[in-house]
């Protein structure tokens, strides 16, 4: 068995949402680039997996005990680089350069940054790619977990459920998967481009053990994700019910801030709206 390391608690999950999303608005606006609003319905997510749920040592992000986080939705990168620089992974002063010419910080998730397994942004693929992990992790007797992150839109691709059905085939408890469940795509609607209901009643019949979470409910999430796996024999999945652009009244639950950029005023509005971690 690998070396226990301590949990990352550095930050609390809500002072980490704040800052991330305050770093995503900065880098966002100095690029010019896109989003907003899909990092802002994971930030909540994702502070509560590196702040206060996953085994990871900030001086050695790489340590063979560490667990392992898979964004598939690649293209809400800047919320994991934010909440990477804000627990000391990686140096702050790199967030300057996200999505700049040159820049290793792309606008979808690179594994060239220190703390990122796995480079993504073509959908579909984060969820097979971790389902490879968690067998290689239970085949050796390794005690680390796998949390895995996808879109809703991101379910539309069947290498999704290939994957969940090897998943339970294969018994991989150690697997974590998180939907981000904000019933918009990039263009529109989930119920308009292809409904997923029921969802529960179809991924619960592929084999997994299932809840569901306002994904915006630190406790809540912290309480599921922690305590994973819900079954010995099952991998886990948890349903997260979000808001895109959740933070900021202007962008929430408005399909145009997919790839909308924000100008300084709005830039100003929406930092004001978020307000400070340690306010």
């Amino acid at each position: 068995m690998s070396a226990p390391l301590i949990r990352c608690l550095s930050r609390r999950a809500d002072t980490l949402s704040i800052a991330v999303r305050r770093d995503v608005l900065n880098m966002v606006f100095r690029a010019k680039a896109s989003h907003v609003g899909s990092c802002f319905s994971v930030v909540d997510i994702i502070s509560v997996l590196y702040g206060e749920v996953m085994k990871l040592d900030p001086q050695d992000p790489a340590a063979a005990g560490r667990d392992r986080f898979i964004l598939s939705k690649g293209h809400a990168a800047a919320a994991v680089y934010a909440t990477l620089a804000n627990i000391g992974v990686i140096p702050r002063t790199d967030l300057d350069t996200y999505g700049a010419d040159l820049s290793p910080y792309m606008t979808h998730a690179s594994h060239k940054i220190a703390g990122i397994e796995f480079s993504s942004g073509s959908l579909g693929h984060g969820l097979p790619f971790g389902v490879g992990k968690a067998l290689a992790g239970k085949r050796s007797g390794q005690d680390w977990r796998v949390f895995v992150l996808l879109s809703d839109g991101e379910i539309d691709e069947g290498s999704n459920w290939e994957a969940l059905m090897f998943a339970s085939h294969h018994k991989l408890s150690n697997l974590v998967a998180v939907i981000d469940y904000n019933k918009l795509q990039s263009l529109t609607s989930i119920s308009q481009t292809i409904g997923l209901e029921p969802l529960v009643a179809k991924l619960e019949s592929f084999g997994w053990a299932v809840r569901e979470v306002d994904g915006h409910d630190h406790e809540a999430l912290k309480g599921h994700l922690a305590s994973a796996p819900w079954h010995p024999e099952k991998p886990s999945l948890l349903l997260a019910h979000t808001v895109k652009g959740k933070g900021v009244s202007f962008m929430e639950n408005k399909v145009e801030w997919h790839y909308r950029s924000p100008d300084s005023a709005l830039l100003a509005a929406a930092l004001e709206e978020i307000g400070h971690p340690d306010a």
